[in-house]
């Protein structure tokens, strides 16, 4: 493959979710660099992968009845999926991703309080869909919209979110009996973190915890017709209200500065003292680098720490760009440390990326993305269901004993739906094992096979009698020996 190919590729694992052979074959003769333009600025891309479901020539989805992924969760999941597959904006669903993991919100707790309805519209719902009046789009939505936007907006996006307002109970948030959920997990884990390093000091105080719950006393959730309605009811609007009558009017002071002079007391203002504070986390010296490590770990490598030059410089443009999110993900992308070699397959695949990838590599006529939701759960990753608020549990934790099998399997179910579609993909290359082989490793780009694996793949083509190239011979063996690939450990990384 040429190295133009090959950098292509890297990019699209990271910035995406891989790519189908066209994709690649696209994006190589348009060159790294207008292809990285496209990836991010995508805003300059149509966005109609909504518009494509349920349409000729695209995984398909699956419902009893109406397709209403604003009320059910499993549509909800299955739309993501869809658009995982087919979007033409892989970087701003990417960032969904990442976001949803660094504001870890989950359906189950919202569902036991408001129902499945509410809680699927709440972290779900698209404006295209039928929203009460006065609803605000779900959470991914609100991801999807700010991606590479203003760190410090979505920020204020996310305290104001209604789904998060459940979450971290800011519903209840009130003057008297401050609620501290949220105030802890904006320091802890959104902006600073706890430390930067065990030795290091905290970055904040059981105090600031408590202040900071005060601030956001009556940033609360309104129900309905101000909360007069039967909050189960589906059809009504639940949405950010500020209530000043249950707001803390005294003045609050933290242990780390608030305003760029140096100021450390909030002097009540109102709903202004929730601004404040959210523009002092993002500003503060140590949420800059927290969050450059983590996209670093996300877009980069998981297999060797940030290099801190890497850090100084990217955290240097989070700051000066007056948090551009937009800008610090292109600097990553044209880093040295993103295109070098050592990059390449340096992260695990989380398992939306492993089912994701091997769907657009594989094939999908004839696939519905409902057949990935049950995997999915099996591998440790259910998209609406973070296992708590610090997200999943990524890296090598993936790969418990029951994870590995689900790929497996989930491998064995694709290709075997698949099969007739790569045998035709596979005809011009049936002359020898050696050329399916070629055709079946170029088409799943998996990291690199040792000579070992390598020989055992090529095995596989030629047992049994002498290789004809005939449609049946090639009917199983390209099949089998993309599930091979696929459930291969050179195929759990990106």
């Amino acid at each position: 493959m040429a190295r133009r190919e090959q950098r292509i590729e890297h990019l699209l694992r990271r910035a995406g979710f891989g790519g189908s052979p066209d994709e690649v074959a696209e994006l190589s003769e348009l060159g790294y660099h207008a292809a990285l333009d496209l990836l991010v600025f995508f805003d300059q891309t149509p966005d109609d992968a909504d518009q494509r479901i349920g349409t000729p020539g695209h995984a398909g989805v699956t419902t009893r009845t109406q397709f209403l992924p604003d009320l059910s969760i499993t549509d909800a999941r299955q739309r993501w999926l869809f658009r995982l597959v087919h979007t033409r904006r892989p970087l701003q669903e990417k960032m969904a991703l990442f976001w949803h993991h660094h504001f870890a919100t989950a359906y189950s707790k919202i569902a036991d309080i408001y129902g499945g309805a509410v809680a699927t519209r709440m972290l779900g719902a698209s404006a295209g869909y039928n929203l009460p009046t006065g609803s605000p789009r779900g959470q991914i939505e609100v991801f999807r919209d700010k991606a590479l936007g203003n760190f410090y907006d979505l920020l204020v996006s996310m305290a104001r979110d209604p789904a998060m307002l459940v979450w971290l109970d800011g519903r209840l948030n009130v003057r008297g009996t401050p609620q501290e959920n949220f105030a802890r997990e904006v320091m802890e884990l959104f902006t600073m973190g706890i430390r930067p390093s065990d030795s290091a000091p905290n970055n904040f105080t059981e105090d600031d915890v408590k202040a900071a719950a005060r601030v956001f006393t009556g940033w609360n959730l309104a129900v309905g017709a101000r909360g007069t309605n039967n909050a189960n009811d589906p059809t009504l609007a639940y949405s950010y209200l500020y209530r000043a009558d249950r707001h803390d009017t005294t003045s609050k002071t933290f242990s780390f500065d608030i305003y760029p002079g140096g100021g450390r007391t909030i002097a009540a203002s109102g709903e202004q003292e929730g601004l404040d504070f959210l523009l002092a986390c993002c500003r503060h010296p140590a949420t800059g680098p927290r969050l450059v490590r983590k996209l670093y770990a996300f877009f980069v490598s998981e297999l060797q720490p940030a290099p801190q030059a890497f850090v100084d410089r990217v955290s240097r443009t989070f700051y000066d760009s007056n948090f551009d999110m937009q800008r610090v993900l292109l600097q990553l992308f044209l880093s040295p440390e993103f295109q070098d070699d050592s990059a390449y397959f340096a992260r695990y695949a989380w398992p939306v990326e492993f089912v994701v990838k091997a769907i657009k590599e594989t094939g999908w006529a004839g696939f519905s993305v409902d057949g990935a939701l049950s995997p999915l759960l099996a591998m440790g990753q259910q998209l609406f269901e973070p296992p708590d608020v610090n997200g999943w549990d990524t890296g090598p934790g993936w790969f418990s004993t029951g994870g590995m099998l689900a790929r497996m399997n989930f491998a064995a179910t694709l290709t075997g739906n698949q099969r007739f579609n790569l045998r035709e993909a596979a005809r011009p290359s049936k002359a020898s094992p050696q050329s399916v082989l070629s055709f079946a490793l170029e088409r799943l780009s998996p990291s690199p096979f040792e000579n070992a694996p390598y020989d055992e793949l090529l095995a596989y083509l030629r047992a049994g009698t002498s290789w004809t190239g005939s449609d049946a011979e090639l009917l199983a063996k390209t099949a089998g020996v993309t599930h091979l690939v696929l459930a291969s450990p050179q195929y759990q990384f990106v």
